[in-house]
């Protein structure tokens, strides 16, 4: 057999895609993203749409929303990272210093909310204390305090608001966040780092942000000076939101005012507020919310939403539409006294008028005390002298703390027989189509495949077929075999990243540049259509290519702003870009079998690097794929494909061997070590020893 038959058969489309031996690779061309650009815009429309009208639309009545709220309190705590609980242990916390003002004074505190997860804080107190007071938790926003290289902390920004409540009566804790902290960890995952996996671990930082806050509270009914039934939470802009996350999980807090810290998926999503909002602000949204339904968990607490009316990151519209949800669970509550609107002028700023009603708002419901604000919020002390630490401690953990908050899959064990892998099996499907992919649509949609074009030319018959993946998106799908062949032997989906999408269209364009004329095309390689030609004289193949949502046609703005913060938009809705690409190349295959006339044949699968990965995701979903071909992939979820929530309980070697049982396997790699556990699965299940293998690549000698 010849190198060039053995690399044929081991590669079919390597044909197409790069000439055996060749190092050959197409420039990639400038591209036209404005198809892509409103596609995506009107997909993110008709799926925010969705949401927003699905959220909260099965509770009627009070009783309701009884039998549904623990399991949503549930829900909310998974998609914080925070299910099972993380195990309380000791606070450790500590006072390293005082300051002692006419009116008040400050103890400079630290604790740990879990072993080197430490939390910096200021304790404000009243200078006399004759009786247990409210406390406020206040939770500070994006306004972080740094001298020549020394973090002091957001609370430092914040100061004039703990000093006003010790002021007037409370006791406030106002905490450091995550971030911008005395010992600074990450916010900006995805918004910043390329960190994706945070997506298939199930984290976020605003989970952080909730557990900290949980053990503040700890902290404040540890205290003497403390009335534990008395607890309140504010704070604006992210620390706004963080008000939302604890006041929705812990039912100790009694009364609310989350500053400039939410407004819904429409503004988020459509209007593009996502592009000013690390990744905090979020919740990993694995069921599906819209924001208020984070609000109608606070009912029936005292809950005062408190915005300005120019706010660009949280603008009005968005913030009235989820005052308006919450009251609604307010008023089957008979608790319509108990929610507040407080609107004033201005922009995204600490304005004195959006303090005010929240001070009201906390004398009203913590005190009972309904006096006119006579005091205003002022900052007495400098920068230093709230400073906790003097030197940070060795044992810390905040600066990595997404690597261990919440925890990955165990390792997997080899299955002892066919029983112990059927029943992981199930369960792992079952929880893939409950927590990864349940932004798949629900209902069954048409297909609608059309025919676009079929042309013949040097012996090849080149097609294209149109079908809709799901409302929004309509892609494309090509196919090319010999001309005459009628029945074909095999079909062989390619899967087509960017850089496998330029090496098909050079390939095609050499005989079919006009039928291309919409793409903006690489230069023609006319060796890979002569390859191509003596591919399908040789073999009864049909070779098809798709390329997912993002890729090739349907390709929005290059720029690395854009393609971040889309494939933020997608997790907002429950989704990832590689979760619904999986999607598309399962509508692809139905397309092939339903609409073409490749409907009977049998069908291969052939990808490449992450969408690798996403080929195999969805054989898993479609029946009677014979074989997968998988080249330059990542043994881990690491490296993509990025999937909701997929590593806390399951590993990509799984997934590997769980698709191996329905198809054949193939994967090109150098070294064989990283899928051993596929191989062993297979030989302790004795499957035959072609329905797994690894192979080194083509080329490779």
């Amino acid at each position: 057999m010849t190198n060039w038959t053995r690399c044929l058969w081991a590669l079919p489309a390597v044909l197409l895609l790069a000439p055996c031996g060749s190092a050959q690779e197409a420039a990639t061309p400038a591209r036209d993203t404005s198809r892509g650009d409103k596609m995506i815009a009107e997909y993110f429309r008709l799926e925010t749409d969705k949401l927003r009208g699905a959220s909260l639309a099965e509770v009627d009545s009070l009783e309701d929303w009884q039998s549904q709220r623990a399991a949503r309190h549930r829900e909310l705590l998974e998609m914080l990272g925070l299910d099972p609980l993380p195990e309380k242990t000791p606070l450790q916390a500590e006072v390293t210093g005082r300051v002692t003002q006419d009116e008040f004074l400050v103890e400079k505190i630290h604790f740990q909310s879990r072993p080197g997860l430490y939390v910096t804080g200021n304790l404000y107190l009243p200078k006399q204390v004759d009786e247990k007071l409210p406390a406020i938790l206040y939770v500070c926003g994006h306004g972080g305090v740094k001298r020549d290289g020394v973090s002091f902390g957001n609370k430092v920004h914040y100061q004039h608001h703990g000093e006003w409540f010790a002021r007037n009566g409370f006791v406030c804790l106002t905490i450091d966040t995550l971030q911008l902290g005395e010992i600074e960890g990450i916010h900006h995952g995805t918004y910043r780092y390329d960190m994706w996996w945070w997506l298939n671990r199930g984290y976020t930082p605003a989970g952080v942000e909730a557990w900290n806050c949980v053990r503040a509270l700890d902290y404040l009914q540890s205290r003497p000076e403390v009335d534990p039934e008395r607890l309140g939470v504010t704070g604006r802009s992210g620390g706004g939101a963080y008000s939302w996350w604890i006041a929705a999980i812990d039912e100790r807090i009694k009364a609310a005012v989350p500053v400039a810290g939410i407004t819904d998926l429409e503004n988020h999503v459509v209007d593009g507020c996502v592009e000013g909002h690390c990744d905090c602000m979020y919740m990993v949204n694995t069921y599906r919310w819209d924001y208020g339904q984070v609000a109608a968990m606070v009912a029936p607490r005292p809950l005062l939403i408190s915005n300005t009316d120019a706010d660009r990151i949280f603008p009005l519209d968005g913030v009235v539409r989820t005052f308006e949800a919450a009251r609604r669970i307010y008023e089957m509550h008979g608790a319509a006294d108990k929610i507040g609107l407080n609107i004033t002028a201005g922009g995204h700023q600490d304005t004195q008028e959006l303090r005010v009603h929240a001070f009201r708002w906390f004398n009203r419901h913590l005190k009972g005390d309904e006096a006119l604000i006579d005091k205003t919020a002022t900052k007495f002390l400098e920068p230093p002298d709230l400073r906790v630490f003097t030197e940070l401690p060795g044992d810390q953990k905040n600066t990595e703390i997404h690597e261990s908050f919440v925890a990955p899959a165990p390792e997997p064990e080899v299955p002892a027989n066919d029983a112990a892998w059927a029943t992981t099996r199930t369960m792992h499907v079952e929880q893939l189509r409950q927590r990864t992919f349940a932004g798949w649509p629900a209902d069954d949609v048409k297909l609608d495949v059309r025919p676009a074009f079929a042309v013949e030319r040097e012996g090849v018959r080149f097609a294209a077929y149109d079908f809709v993946s799901q409302p929004g998106i309509d892609l494309r799908l090509y196919v090319a075999h010999r001309v005459g062949l009628e029945h074909p032997d095999l079909t062989v989906l390619n899967v087509l990243d960017d850089q496998a999408w330029d090496a098909f269209l050079a390939t095609a364009r050499p005989a079919f540049e006009k039928k291309l004329a919409s793409e903006q095309l690489p230069p023609a390689d006319p060796d890979a259509f002569q390859q191509w030609q003596t591919m399908f004289k040789s073999f009864d193949w049909a070779m098809a290519y798709v390329a997912p949502r993002g890729v090739g046609p349907t390709a929005w703005d290059q720029s690395k702003r854009k393609q971040t913060q889309h494939r933020r938009r997608f997790y907002l809705l429950g989704q990832t870009l590689d979760g619904m690409r999986v999607y598309d190349v399962r509508r692809a295959i139905q397309a092939l079998r339903s609409g073409t006339e490749f409907a009977q044949v049998p069908l291969w699968l052939q990808s490449q690097r992450r969408l690798a990965g996403v080929a195999t995701y969805a054989a898993l979903f479609e029946p009677e794929i014979k074989r997968i071909d998988l080249y330059e992939f990542a043994p881990s979820h690491r490296q993509g494909p990025f999937l909701l929530n997929v590593s806390r309980f399951l590993d990509l070697r799984q997934t590997v061997a769980m698709a191996a049982e329905q198809s054949q396997i193939v994967i090109y790699a150098d070294d064989p070590q990283p899928w051993a556990y596929v191989a062993d699965v297979a030989k302790s299940l004795q499957w035959d020893k072609k329905q797994f293998q690894v192979r080194r690549p083509p080329g490779d000698g």
